[in-house]
């Protein structure tokens, strides 16, 4: 039985490949938006976190959005810190 779920985002590369991701997280920062993703794994024995995608969103004027990658490393650090702040009942973080 395959289940229906809508916390999934299907994310394609600039090679046309296709990755699932599930929502973890949309986040206003400094007047930008991001949303915090997981990449998606069918077999969910493996229940640790080791790894999110942060990505802005870019909100185009035709109404289609667009998720761009993040090269300042102090402004993905700042998204990332909200993250563990609104999500720290939800989730154990490991200090890097």
């Amino acid at each position: 039985m395959t289940e229906e779920r809508d916390d999934l985002v299907v994310l394609v590369d600039e090679n046309g490949e296709e990755a699932e991701f599930e929502h973890l997280d949309t986040i206003d920062y400094n007047g930008n938006e991001y949303v915090v993703l997981l990449p998606f794994e069918q077999d969910e024995e493996d229940t640790e976190m080791e790894e999110v995608v942060i990505l802005k969103i870019e909100h185009g004027e035709e109404g289609d959005d667009s998720f761009l990658t993040i090269d300042d490393e102090e402004e993905l650090d700042a998204v990332f810190e909200q993250f563990k702040i609104r999500m720290e009942e939800e989730f154990d973080f490991l200090d890097s």
